[in-house]
Parts: structure tokens; C-alpha cells; sequence
């Protein structure tokens, strides 16, 4: 089958192209030429008129949860992967804190099963101990060759720094990520920041400093071990610090952060509505002022959603009770462009750097590009259209974030990978 993408404007980071709009063709999913197309090529073609629209390589998103297996009333790998796809990415990867835990071949050959055929591709990141226990490293050998592309121990720091050094010097062995969640446990327990908002609201606290003491001791162990350490959904002032310091002295250190780190604050919690309600916490303008900052040097080096499903009646529990996160996967571009982009955070070709190339990189797979005999793995964004989020419409299973009707700027508005495309709300075969 022929597809033409036309009259884009290509923007990769890597790749360089002119300003001038392009037409892409592409036979059976594969890039078969960019360039002003003739009538004779396009002949017999499907053809989508994408004047006004950018071309970025396929964005990938590498921290989603897809409670797959065990809790498939929240999430199911196909319906996160449907998410993903509406929210504009062809790749995820997926944290092991399902139910068993990622910490086998035969969990990771489930997951994989079941993403099989999709548009988005999905990359499963397993537990780096059993069960997430933080006591005995996971089979790392075994994982990996089944398919892994990071470990962790995804919703809790590793317990020890004798395991985390363990973990570190066999992850090595395979480049690969450990994918931190830094937060000291003997100051963890609490429902939001802490500071005068939760003085105020009564509610207990989680001290800035529980997130910068785990960063601290990831760095210092990935200096010792020349491990990967990557730090997860990156939240506080000291934290940013901590990683930008590393990354002068040369080390293996890479972090990301949420959107909701850098386009809320603490104060949306005075509703107590617990769609605000997260791990790591809603922190103060200090904090996201010192995010943006890390954003523009390269300090922070992806954007990821660190997508959250619960079920409306867990969320609906008193505050303190309600279980941490929210979604991300349908509502993270635009809050980007948003917040980063029209307002001149980041330029475009910085933005998609940290949604499309940076996450491939950390993780040692392949970034898409637009050369001929390529696969197409292509994310379409109209970087100006106004909208309103509407989560009756997410391709999620659950409803829990917090952006339900706030106005954004800039949407994805197609998606192509593996022989299909998402446009307009539906599925295209290409092949």
C-alpha cells in the first residue's frame, strides 16, 4: 500500500532539513522517498494534505505503567498502547511494578505477546530485584536477553546501596539503565510536599530533601561501579543540582521529568482533589523554576509521563488514603508545547530531542529516521492548535489526571509505526 504524507515540515534533531514542506512516501510502512512528489509517484496513493504540520521522528515515552498483568481493570498493555498512540508516541516502555512483578522471561514474553501487532512498540523495563524487594537482584542475565532495556525497582529506590551496587555492576555488563525512583524510605509515607501548603492543609509531609538523598547516593555509586543510573520523574530544586554537577564531572547519570512537575505546583492541592495527588509530590515554583532551567541545559534529558492508572474508586478515597499518580500518556504533548514551547523554554527541535531521541539513546535502541528504506516511525504535531482536554475521550482505561478541561496549545495529530497509522481517532492499515 501507498501513503503520502504531505506538504510537512521535517524536524529532526539529528537529521537536518530546511524549512521548506516535503511529502513523504511510504510503501508497506517503508520510507520510500521525502521530497516534493510528482503526480506519477503519488498515483494510486492514500493521501493526507498535513499543510502546517511538523514531522518529528516517532516519540517514545519511557516511563508507563500498564498494570498488565494484575490489575487489567486499570490498564491493559493494548489499551495503554492505544493511549499512547492518541497521545502521539509509536514506543513506551513499561515499569515491572505489575502484578508478578516484571522480574521473569515469561512476564516480559506476556507483555510482549500481547503489544504484538500494535502501532506502538513496547519495551519492557524489569524489576532490578525480585519482586521489587530490594533483597536479591533479579535473574539480569535472563532478562535481558528476553527483551528487557532498563531495570528498577520502579515506585521505591533500591533498599540498599550493597544492592544497588550489585545491581549496577551487572546492569553494566549490559549497558543498561538503573532506572531510579529516589526517594529515602525513612522519610517517605507522606501525601505531599512538604512546606507551608501542607502546614496549611493538614496533610503529611514528604521532605524535599527524602528525593536529593537517594539522587546523591545513585551518583556517587554510579561514579564508583561506572554504571548507568538514570533518575526517574525528577522533581526538587537539590535534585536538578545534584544530576548537573554529575553530568560536569562526566558521569553515566541521565534523568527525566513529568509534565506535572513542570506545570503544577503544591498549590493545586488546596482542592484535596486527589487527581493531584503523586509520587514524587507536586513540589514548589522553586523546584519547577529549577526544572525548567534543567530542561534548557540538558541537565534533564527526556520527558516522560510516568503514566499512572487508577481506578475511579481507589482515587475517590480520602486524600491521604488515595493511591499516588495520575495519567500522562494523552495529555503530555500538549502540555510541552504548552508550557515549554510557546513559551520559549525549549525550541521545537529541543523538545523533540527529549521526547523522540534522548529516551531511544538511554535505553540503546535505534532512533528513527526519515532516510529512504527506513520503517516509518513518524509523529505528526500541529504545534499551534487550540484544545481542550476532555478525558470522556481518553483511550485510557481510567480517568484519574488532573488536566480534564485545561486549554492547551499544540497537539499530536497522527501517528505512524509498523505498517499503520493513528488519524482522526482511528487505525489505518499501510500494508
Amino acid at each position: 500500500m501507498k501513503l503520502v504524507l504531505k506538504n510537512l515540515k521535517l524536524v529532526h534533531p539529528i537529521q537536518k532539513f530546511d524549512d521548506e514542506p516535503k511529502d513523504i512516501l511510504i510503501i508497506d510502512g517503508i520510507i520510500e522517498k521525502v521530497d516534493i512528489l510528482t503526480k506519477q509517484e503519488t498515483e494510486g496513493a492514500k493521501e493526507f494534505d498535513l499543510t502546517g504540520k511538523v514531522a518529528a521522528p516517532g516519540f517514545f515515552d519511557m516511563h508507563v505503567h500498564l498494570r498488565e498483568p494484575g490489575r487489567e481493570d486499570e490498564e491493559t498493555v493494548v489499551t495503554g498502547c492505544n493511549a499512547s498512540a492518541s497521545g502521539g508516541f509509536t514506543a513506551i516502555a513499561c515499569m515491572p511494578n505489575t502484578e508478578p512483578a516484571i522480574d521473569s522471561a515469561e512476564v516480559i514474553e506476556l507483555i510482549k505477546k500481547k503489544a504484538k501487532g500494535h502501532l506502538v512498540d513496547v519495551y519492557p523495563v524489569a524489576a532490578a530485584t525480585l519482586n521489587r524487594k530490594g533483597e536479591v537482584i533479579s535473574p539480569m542475565a535472563e532478562l535481558y536477553e528476553a527483551g528487557a532495556v532498563g531495570f528498577s525497582d520502579d515506585g521505591t529506590a533500591i533498599k540498599t546501596a550493597a544492592i544497588l551496587k550489585r545491581a549496577l555492576e551487572y546492569s553494566k555488563m549490559y549497558n543498561l539503565p538503573i532506572i531510579e525512583h529516589c526517594e529515602d524510605e525513612s522519610l517517605a509515607g507522606g501525601a505531599m510536599n512538604e512546606g507551608a501548603n501542607s502546614t496549611f492543609l493538614g496533610l503529611p509531609p514528604i521532605p524535599s530533601v527524602a528525593e536529593d538523598l537517594i539522587v546523591m547516593r545513585d551518583i556517587m555509586l554510579a561514579e564508583y561501579t561506572g554504571g548507568k543510573v538514570h533518575i526517574a520523574h525528577i522533581s526538587t530544586k537539590g535534585a536538578v543540582e545534584l544530576v548537573r554537577l554529575a553530568k560536569q564531572k562526566g558521569l553515566n547519570v541521565t534523568s527525566e521529568v513529568t509534565p506535572h512537575h513542570f506545570a503544577l505546583t503544591d498549590d493545586a492541592l488546596k482542592t484535596y482533589d486527589t487527581n493531584y495527588k503523586m509520587n514524587p509530590p507536586l513540589r514548589t515554583k522553586a523546584d519547577v523554576d529549577a526544572i525548567l532551567e534543567g530542561l534548557k541545559d540538558g541537565t534533564i534529558d527526556c520527558i516522560a509521563s510516568d503514566h499512572a492508572p487508577h481506578s475511579l474508586e481507589e482515587k475517590e478515597a480520602e486524600f491521604e488514603y488515595a493511591p499516588n499518580g495520575i495519567l500522562g500518556l494523552e495529555t503530555q504533548v500538549g502540555l510541552a508545547l504548552t508550557e515549554l514551547y510557546h513559551k520559549k523554554v525549549l525550541s521545537l527541535e529541543q523538545l523533540i530531542e527529549k521526547f523522540a531521541i534522548n529516551p531511544r539513546k538511554i535505553l540503546n535502541l535505534k532512533v528513527p529516521t526519515f532516510n529512504k528504506g527506513d520503517k516509518a516511525n513518524i509523529t505528526v504535531l500541529d504545534v499551534d492548535e487550540i484544545w481542550t482536554v476532555n478525558i470522556s475521550k481518553f483511550k485510557s482505561k481510567s480517568k484519574n489526571s488532573p488536566f480534564d478541561k485545561r486549554l492547551l496549545t499544540g497537539k499530536p495529530v497522527a501517528v505512524v509505526n509498523n505498517g499503520k497509522m493513528f488519524y482522526n481517532d482511528e487505525f489505518i492499515e499501510l500494508k
